[in-house]
């Protein structure tokens, strides 16, 4: 009586092909059963001859059913075709678990970026080779001596880097933090991961912008935990709208992006920034604050991260090497009040033992270098003339078709398309065109929004990609 979905986005014959799996696994046919020809079958199942016979290959190629000349298609008298070992059947694990594989559409830009290397890349927030301090770490593994232990380090991170971090934070950004209040970890994911699985429970209300970054990873639905929205206005969010989730459905954290928010580019206004905090005091709900693009403002100008306004300790702070040095030291930080910090080394501990000492020594000396300021200094000028040849590119190609409003900071400029086309559609058409990029409802925005980073292209490749990606608007 079973009829494959055509509703349903997985192929017919892949339902089919699951189907049958799934009656040999639970010894509904068991092994030598005789299947029905593919012509009875597509007639029983109202599919396509063509349908049945890939999904009979598909078995067949599995081991889990054999085709006798004479004799039809049967159940595999050794279950998987080889011996009589019974190999698991990975597509039933693979399909479980709790932890969710990526969205879609950033499968495919994933796999389009990793095996297509002459396409042009819009949609990574990763720096280009050229703008990696690639000298001065090449100077430091040539100059200094590496005498540090290679065993496993402290939990929280190796030591003098977090010294060295807590400097700069005060230094740049205002921060007053100490080595004990700090864990170093994997990047900026890491920290999200770990917050999202010690300090929340399934059925937890959280609050993230909208659109946010964050929105992209499953990470959060993993977890269990509802997620609600704060829309991103042209100066962030409004600070009114976390207590009128809160009253609506007892909120116990909120994510935010205030300084050159991922992906519109927006920076929260101080004044927002107080109430945020006053509020949050008030509702006593922690504000985890992911700062990876502050240090990137053009001219120079630092906003100041709520972590520096903090008085009430209500901020769990988030920054990382990835957006403003390398991202292929996998070197982040979070600062949080001590108890917290331990609570989160103990599962980091479980996870890997700390990370490799080698990388955190090497991070330590290029934020102990005075040459590390010059970098950041080169790196502003760089990012902001890559974004001037991106404007003058979506102004030339695109200006009857898109408005933005480009941010003076950050990696990304936020356009949304006057005119929206199908985000899967429009994407498919980029790359065959040779470009990639990220469609808005990624990050959880309303259809017609697109968002271009240009920190990884080459500034000679940009003009060349947005208009390509003009001839792929038009062409949707």
């Amino acid at each position: 009586m079973w009829k494959p979905d055509r509703s349903a986005p997985i192929p017919l014959y892949q339902q089919i092909v699951d189907h049958i799996e799934r009656g040999i696994s639970y010894a509904q046919l068991p092994p030598g059963s005789s299947l029905p020809s593919e012509r009875k079958l597509a007639e029983q199942l109202g599919v396509n001859r063509s349908t049945v016979m890939q999904a009979y290959e598909e078995l067949r190629a599995s081991g889990l059913v054999e085709s006798v000349v004479g004799s039809g298609t049967r159940v595999s008298m050794t279950k998987w075709g080889v011996s009589q070992v019974h190999t698991p059947n990975w597509r039933l694990y693979t399909d479980g678990g709790t932890f969710l594989p990526n969205l879609p559409l950033m499968r495919r830009i994933r796999e389009v970026t990793q095996y297509e290397s002459a396409i042009i890349n819009f949609a990574s927030g990763e720096l280009s080779s050229d703008l990696f301090p690639n000298q001065i770490v090449s100077r430091i593994l040539r100059e200094e001596s590496f005498g540090e232990h290679l065993g496993y380090d402290d939990p929280q991170g190796f030591l003098t880097l977090r010294q060295a971090i807590a400097g700069r934070l005060l230094r740049d950004q205002g921060i007053r933090t100490s080595e004990s209040s700090m864990l170093v970890t994997s990047g900026s994911q890491q920290s999200l991961y770990l917050i999202t699985q010690c300090l929340l429970s399934p059925g937890d209300a959280v609050a993230i912008e909208d659109p946010s970054y964050t929105y992209s990873l499953p990470m959060f639905q993993s977890a269990g935990l509802r997620i609600f929205r704060l829309p991103v206005h042209s100066d962030g969010i409004d600070p009114e709208d976390i207590i009128a989730l809160y009253r609506k459905h007892r909120i116990r954290m909120v994510f935010l992006n205030p300084n050159f928010q991922n992906p519109t580019g927006t920076t929260l206004s101080d004044v927002k920034k107080k109430r945020v905090l006053a509020i949050a005091a008030e509702l006593r709900i922690p504000i985890v604050e992911d700062d990876p693009f502050s240090l990137t403002g053009f001219q120079g100008i630092v906003p100041a991260p709520l972590k520096a306004m903090d008085q009430d300790g209500i901020v769990l702070y988030i920054g990382s090497l990835s957006k403003i040095a390398a991202s292929g030291l996998r070197i982040g930080w979070l600062v949080a009040p001590q108890s917290v910090v331990e609570r989160l080394s103990d599962a980091r501990q479980q996870m890997d033992f700390g990370l490799s000492i080698v990388a955190q020594w090497t991070a330590e000396r290029l934020l102990s270098s005075g040459e590390f300021d010059i970098h950041l200094q080169m790196l502003r000028e760089s990012l902001n003339q890559k974004q001037r040849f991106m404007v003058d590119a979506l102004t030339d190609s695109l200006q009857e078709k898109i408005t933005f409003s480009p941010p003076v900071g950050g990696l990304n400029i936020w356009c949304r398309i006057k005119h929206p086309a199908d985000d899967g559609k429009l994407l498919e058409e980029a790359i065959k065109r040779g470009v990639v990029f990220v469609p808005g409802s990624v990050y959880g925005s309303e259809p017609g929004y697109v968002r271009f980073s240009y920190a990884k292209p080459k500034a000679e490749e940009i003009a060349s990609g947005i208009s390509a990606f003009a001839e792929a608007l038009e062409r949707v």
